[in-house]
This record gives C-alpha cells, sequence and structure tokens, in this order.
C-alpha cells in the first residue's frame, strides 16, 4: 500500500495526493529568482522607460494571478484559496538585475511552495516579455524555495 502523501496511487498512476484528513494549519512559503540583464537594460527598467509600460507593476499582477491560477498550470496541484499574495521586485544594480520575491499564504490543509514559485517564475518572465526588445540575452536564474512555514512537516528555511 502507498502511504497519503504520494502522486501515485496504488497501480503506480499519477492521481492527486489526498490531503482530506490533514490538520488545517497556517501555511506561507516565500520563492526567489533574479532576472539578469545588460546594465542599459537595467537602467531603463529603473527609469520606467521601457516601452510596454509599467515593469513592475504588470510583473507583480502577473505573479500574482499565476499563484491564483497555479491548480491550472502544475498537474496535480491542489486548487487553494490564498489568502494572501505578494510579489515584490528589487533592483539590484551592483549584480545587473532584478531581485523577484513571491510570497504566499493560507490556513488550509496543503502548502503553497509551488504557488509561491509559480508567482516568482511568471513575474519573471513577465520581466523577460517586457524588456526581451532591449536585451535578448536576459536571463532568469536561481528560482527557488526560500522559506516555507506551517504543516506536518514544519518550518524550512534556505541558509546561503
Amino acid at each position: 500500500m502507498t502511504s497519503n502523501l504520494t502522486h501515485l496511487n496504488e497501480k503506480g498512476e499519477a492521481h492527486m495526493v489526498d490531503v482530506g484528513g490533514k490538520v488545517v494549519t497556517k501555511r506561507t512559503a516565500r520563492a526567489r529568482s533574479y532576472v539578469n540583464m545588460t546594465a542599459e537594460t537595467l537602467a531603463v527598467v529603473a527609469n520606467g522607460d521601457v516601452a510596454k509600460g509599467d515593469v513592475f507593476a504588470t510583473a507583480r499582477i502577473a505573479g500574482i494571478q499565476a499563484a491564483k491560477k497555479c491548480a491550472d498550470l502544475i498537474p496535480l496541484c491542489h486548487p487553494l484559496m490564498l489568502t494572501r499574495v505578494t510579489v515584490d521586485i528589487t533592483i539590484e544594480a551592483n549584480a545587473n538585475r532584478l531581485c523577484v520575491e513571491a510570497q504566499c499564504e493560507l490556513d488550509g490543509k496543503t502548502g503553497v511552495e509551488m504557488e509561491a514559485l509559480t508567482a516568482c517564475s511568471v513575474a519573471a518572465l513577465t520581466v523577460y516579455d517586457m524588456c526581451k526588445a532591449l536585451d535578448k540575452g536576459i536571463v532568469i536564474s536561481d528560482t527557488r524555495l526560500i522559506s516555507k512555514t506551517g504543516g506536518k512537516s514544519g518550518d524550512w528555511f534556505y541558509s546561503e
């Protein structure tokens, strides 16, 4: 017999994990990604001069929407009623990049790691889309979970 927390059923087929017996707890997850670009492109973004509009606002909204649609994008994810989603984008001029961080929260029976990672990824992709005419060499890198709290497995924090 298989564990209740596997994506494989007794026949070895993929299925959605049954979280019905799990306890509702406050759960959070935070993810980070970097969008690396030339210094010239970063200056245009920082000055708000990108022809397609406000890169920060558009990427933030895209990330929030992506978190809310995670179950439609990632097979076997549970549809979740998120209580909070934030997407923060900061300029790291010394490294010629933007740092995108997303945080998702809920009171529920399953974690929000995939939602935070999806929000972060889509926000970074939105930056790429809005800036690709300026810089074809933009690189999205180091997308990762940086923390999670709540649930049976407890808290976890990435240490650099």
